[in-house]
């Protein structure tokens, strides 16, 4: 396991975007070679064309084919370091009683079952390269619960748990499991996607006090994978300074 600015190799899925893409900026700027994956290609290859350490990797991580394409892309090119699971997102407010099940069902595909298939894919990866970083990006939604959030809380649970477990399961083999979980992060399109392109809904989140941005969290990230490589961050929760709970949030004029 190399360190940081050592032209370690990392993939970065939901590139395309928010939090996912000033990772891969953050990262790349700090000597990493990344692997963006996403599935909006014309954003993928902006990136690239920025910096010259970034490849683009088309990537759907809700199919099955796409990831074991992926594993043997990174196989016969090099190998894997490590892997930063960040792509997710949450959809609707509803009530359990008025819950959505394809709703769910959707969160539970991207965010659960997208970071299963991801995660099992690169670890014969990671193993190969004698130790490397898997990171996953839950969110405080996956430690408490707020009205409405039973859907994307469950879902974020979940994939928490899908982390902890790994860790110890796979104890003791030099890879290190890395929990990020960012409370409120103002990006272009976390609340957009969870109100159905209600842009003026999406705003009203963010108003009020000064949220997190992506910047925020890729630093964080970045600051992880870094440490000696006998440091593990189980877990690093990072919220705006106004953020007591996903439920409390002091905003002016409130």
């Amino acid at each position: 396991m190399a360190t940081a600015g050592t032209d370690r190799r990392i993939l970065v899925t939901g590139a395309s975007t928010g939090i996912g893409e000033k990772t891969v900026r953050r990262l790349a700027d700090q000597g990493y070679r990344v692997v963006a994956a996403a599935r909006r290609r014309e954003r993928l290859e902006a990136l690239a064309q920025a910096h010259s350490s970034v490849e683009a990797y088309p990537l759907d991580i809700t199919s099955d084919e796409d990831v074991a394409a992926l594993a043997e892309h990174l196989s016969s090119t090099g190998g894997l370091d490590g892997v930063v699971n960040n792509a997710g997102g949450a959809l609707g407010l509803d009530r359990v009683e008025d819950g959505d099940v394809d709703g769910w069902r959707w969160m539970y595909e991207l965010n659960v079952l997208g970071t299963l298939r991801v995660t099992k894919a690169m670890l014969p990866l990671l193993r190969a390269a004698e130790g490397g970083d898997i990171v996953v990006v839950t969110s405080t939604a996956a430690y408490e619960p707020y009205e409405g959030g039973a859907g994307y809380t469950g879902v974020k649970h979940a994939e928490r748990m899908l982390s902890t477990t790994l860790r110890q399961e796979i104890v003791g083999e030099p890879i290190r499991i890395i929990e990020v979980a960012p409370g409120a992060v103002a990006t272009e399109e976390f609340s957009l996607t969870r109100f159905s392109g209600d842009a003026e809904r999406a705003k009203k989140v963010y108003e009020g006090y000064q949220p997190l941005h992506g910047e925020d969290v890729a630093e964080s990230i970045e600051w992880a994978l870094g440490r000696p490589e006998h440091v593990n961050v189980d877990l690093m929760v990072v919220r705006p300074r106004d953020q007591a709970s996903s439920s409390k949030i002091a905003k002016k004029g409130a």
